[in-house]
């Protein structure tokens, strides 16, 4: 397990179980998790409900549990891509951002609790749906959005996503980041026409005159 990954609910070396009896200590435990073939097991213990945080000494050990399932390939399919939809802690999250399944990681790519640093890892990932479902991520940073924008083999769809960014969607967003982006989109040989002729009209003139350019 990697502690720097952990935020306050994974410190899984915090709690070794040996203050309570009904605990077997958590290296056995996480060790049996990580290693068991048993599907059902793993099944049963990726589906239970988390103890409530109050209870810190629990929920800290069922965290630390959930990494060890989460890094098992035996855990049935359907249960990884349930704590990659679900889960906010980083060392679950990255433990399945590194599963051999992409239907796993992009669930991961999506889920909107990730930490910048790991959406911007999965924008990198060898599968393109993984990559753009970083892309399409609230979370990823402005520097890997411009970078995808760039990029001649983000399709026409995640595209059309990044050239609303500043515009009509995320309005909020900074001025020169978005329009950045929206001008790397207007410049990408996969823009679709429906977009260029939206970018021909950008309040940024930048973002215009590449729009017109490709549209010429």
């Amino acid at each position: 397990m990697n502690s720097s990954d952990s935020d306050d609910s994974n410190d899984s070396g915090s709690d070794d179980g040996a203050d309570n009896v009904d605990f077997e200590p958590l290296t056995d435990s996480y060790e049996e998790l990580r290693h068991t073939e048993d599907s059902a097991e793993l099944s049963a213990a990726a589906r239970k409900p988390l103890p409530p945080k109050s209870d810190q000494a629990a929920f800290s050990r069922a965290t630390a549990l959930l990494e060890a399932v989460a890094g098992n390939q035996h855990t049935p399919l359907e249960d990884r891509i349930f704590l990659a939809e679900t889960m906010p802690f980083p060392n679950i999250l990255v433990k399945l951002s590194e599963d051999e399944n992409d239907e796993v990681r992009k669930a991961v790519a999506a889920n909107t609790a990730d930490k910048n640093w790991l959406v911007g890892r999965l924008t990198k990932d060898k599968v393109s749906e993984v990559c753009e479902a970083a892309l399409r991520n609230p979370r990823t940073s402005w520097k890997m959005r411009l970078e995808g924008a760039q990029n001649p083999e983000t399709t026409s769809d995640t595209l059309d996503f990044l050239g609303k960014l500043g515009v009509e969607s995320e309005p909020d967003a900074p001025a020169i980041l978005s329009a950045m982006v929206r001008r790397a989109v207007a410049l990408n040989p996969n823009c679709s026409q429906a977009t260029l002729s939206k970018l021909a009209q950008d309040p940024s003139v930048d973002v215009q005159h590449a729009a017109q350019k490709r549209l010429a």
